[in-house]
């Protein structure tokens, strides 16, 4: 069951991460006013409702049976560090502790920032399956 749900989860992931975030929101979200505030949470949320639906199909099609206190707790592990990695300080510091300077230069903040979303979804999709 691990597998059907982190590939659900994954899926998931590349649609809120891609065609379902805003141009504001990918410029915006790591911003430390209310705007930036709002469109991380925004995105956040897309994470969310894309996550659950995915969850939901999993169980209608596939019949995976999963307790709503578990999944609802997966989906606010997923939101939530989904928000947190998009402030983009942790991706920073991590860059910074890990010694790649250069690598953050060119362009390895996003190779850093997905491997911790996908860290994030495996956590999850571990949780449910257990």
């Amino acid at each position: 069951m691990f597998a059907t749900l982190f590939v659900l989860l994954y899926v998931a992931h590349l649609l809120a991460d891609y065609p379902g975030q805003t141009d504001h929101q990918a410029k915006h979200k790591a911003d430390g006013d209310a705007a930036g505030w709002r469109a991380n949470l925004a995105h956040a949320g897309t994470h969310l409702v894309v996550s659950g639906l995915a969850l939901l199909v999993g169980q209608i099609a596939l019949g995976l049976e999963l307790g709503l206190l578990p999944a609802a707790a997966a989906l606010l592990w997923i939101a939530g560090s989904h928000a947190v990695i998009d402030r983009r300080w942790p991706v920073a510091r991590w860059m910074v502790l890990a010694r790649q300077a250069g690598w953050a230069q060119n362009g390895g903040s996003a190779h850093v920032d997905q491997t911790a979303h996908i860290t994030a979804i495996c956590i999850a999709a571990l949780a449910l399956a257990a």
